[in-house]
């Protein structure tokens, strides 16, 4: 079992609670954590035996494209589910941190999700 994590991708979506503040893309930073079974890989050194943390990277960039949310709770289930489906990974944690509140360095939601198993 392997960890592949992409650490505080820098991304702007258009959320928040108000028009005015979806209005503009807001700048947040979005940390996904995965576990995956890499022995494939590992053996064969192919690219398609493992997650393509650089095609994930480049979708997750373009994500809020012609979208927008109210909540960052609801963007990050989102981008949990998108991770999980597409690139399926045996687990997902999403971090997703907005900057609201000048007073805090940050505001985060984070959760996670696991394949079922069939």
């Amino acid at each position: 079992m392997s960890r592949i994590s992409i650490v505080d991708l820098e991304v702007f979506y258009h959320v928040g609670i108000t028009d005015e503040e979806r209005s503009r893309p807001q700048r947040l930073l979005l940390t996904i954590d995965m576990t995956a079974d890499t022995v494939a890989a590992e053996v064969s050194d192919r690219l398609e035996k493992t997650i393509n943390y650089y095609d994930l990277a480049q979708e997750l960039l373009h994500y809020g494209e012609r979208r927008s949310w109210k909540l960052i709770e609801k963007l990050t289930a989102n981008l949990a589910d998108l991770i999980m489906v597409k690139y399926k990974p045996l687990t997902v944690n999403v971090e997703v941190k907005k900057f609201p509140i000048k007073e805090a360095r940050y505001v985060s939601v984070a959760l996670g999700r696991t394949q079922s198993r069939s």
